[in-house]
């Protein structure tokens, strides 16, 4: 018989057992955490970097090819919007190949495609070529970004999902810093009696070629396959996924799901978020250019100071949003903000400085992405969301070919900017209104 004295050791002993489990589970946690955001952060982040950087150069091109090959404003508008003809159509596709096949495969074979329809366009000659060429980008690239917005959420638990996703989407100012400034110095430079606008494409395009095939042998489709973590982090990560998912209190057809007020108002938001974000980032170094007369370089130059506070501005606004747990008022400052930005160009932009001010605030399109997409998987069921943000970026991508397109029609037949700025502000506030309007996932419902 067990002595009294020997129950109350055991006794004692059973809070310091629980403690060291407790700290057990808490050292895995944040060493798994860590660990996959250094492995799958910094990579996503240079191939989208990469990958947007072939998507929006053709606002610098603009800038040669209308002198070599005379293009107008409404050839460049076309040429911009057309690439979102076939991204849109190969959206769902996509998506439904990250979920159930392979993402490493669809985002790597995306950007191999992309590089190489990239560099093709230094080929161009007339605007039909143009157009073939942006349109095949278009279906080059379909997979890349709504596939990462899926393969989030295969890795990243909820707590973590708006860092990540602004440390992921911060490639797009930082493309912008980049990219700016190089465009600019390239466009100045003929090598081997070749102009400097096609040397953007081919030396602009290889890249994605090379990190495109790397990609095949660098990312690992789902935490069960991950060599690189411990078998007790590959188990906590997939059971803390689970354990997220939302729960619905009935089964919920997928078809209820895409027709719902939630799933309209998300595409809705998305075509208002995307309007002014694609049509500012092909037409602001045209902008910048006529009212200031400056170089080439020196557009590029300066055309990169506003895209470096966007850069600033989207890591800050992901972490306090994880911080505070709060998503849409995250969501919809920035696109106020950059409707603000939209009326001062109209009306006010009398110096380089003033306007370098309002284009910094116009930016605030992009810190608007994150946190947005932090949203759809906090209010809607698991076995939907591929379909639902395939269709969500699919719709908000017809802005990307409606914006460019009615900005260079707008600016052609009236000789000014301002009835194409006016749009963009528009659809600016109306998006960040309409952000405010969407559930909070507490009372989030699939119809």
């Amino acid at each position: 018989m067990r002595s009294p004295a020997g129950r109350g050791a055991t006794t004692a002993t059973a809070p310091a057992v629980l403690d060291a489990n407790a700290a057990g589970t808490s050292e895995i946690t944040a060493r798994t955490r860590h660990q996959v955001a250094i492995r799958l952060l910094p990579f996503l982040f240079i191939l989208y970097v990469i990958n947007y950087l072939d998507r929006t150069n053709i606002g610098y091109a603009a800038l040669g090819m209308s002198r070599d090959l005379g293009f107008s404003d409404s050839v460049f508008g076309m040429g911009a919007g057309i690439l979102f003809v076939s991204y849109v159509t190969l959206q769902i596709p996509a998506t439904l190949l990250v979920e159930h096949w392979s993402a490493r495969k669809v985002i790597g074979g995306s950007l191999i495609a992309c590089g190489a329809v990239t560099a093709s366009i230094a080929l161009v000659h007339t605007s039909s070529e143009l157009y073939l060429a942006r349109f095949l980008l278009g279906a080059a690239e379909a997979g890349y970004f709504p596939g990462v917005v899926v393969y989030l959420t295969h890795w990243f638990i909820r707590e973590d999902r708006a860092k990540a996703g602004s440390n992921f989407m911060a490639a797009i100012p930082l493309s912008f810093v980049i990219g700016s400034p190089v465009s600019g110095w390239i466009l100045g430079h003929h090598w081997l009696g070749i102009v400097g606008w096609r040397w953007v494409c081919v030396l602009e395009g290889l890249p994605a070629v090379l990190l495109g095939a790397g990609a095949l042998f660098f990312i690992t489709d789902r935490p069960r396959q991950a060599h690189w973590l411990a078998a007790g982090q590959r188990q906590w990560i997939e059971k803390k996924l689970e354990e997220e998912k939302p729960n619905f209190a009935v089964s919920v057809s997928m078809g209820k799901v895409l027709r719902s007020r939630t799933v309209l108002l998300l595409c809705a938001i998305a075509f208002l978020g995307y309007f002014p974000g694609y049509t500012f980032g092909f037409w602001y170094p045209t902008m910048l250019k006529r009212w200031s007369g400056f170089s080439d370089a020196r557009i590029g130059l300066l055309g990169a100071l506003p895209y470096a506070v966007a850069f600033v501005v989207i890591l800050v606004n992901g972490w306090h949003s994880d911080r505070t747990r709060e998503r849409h008022w995250h969501a919809a400052g920035p696109l106020f903000a950059a409707g603000t930005a939209m009326l001062g160009l109209i009306f006010w932009h009398s110096s380089a400085g003033l306007t370098i001010v309002w284009f910094s605030l116009a930016t605030m399109t992009a810190p608007f992405l994150p946190t947005f997409w932090t949203i759809p998987p906090e209010i809607l069921p698991r076995q939907a969301l591929a379909a639902v943000v395939g269709l969500v970026n699919a719709v908000g991508n017809v802005a990307g070919f409606v914006g460019p397109y009615v900005f260079g029609y707008l600016t052609t037949r009236t000789g000014s900017f301002s009835a194409g700025l006016a749009l963009m502000m528009i659809a600016a506030l109306a998006g960040g209104v309409a952000i405010l309007v969407l559930p909070r996932p507490a009372a989030s419902r699939a119809g």
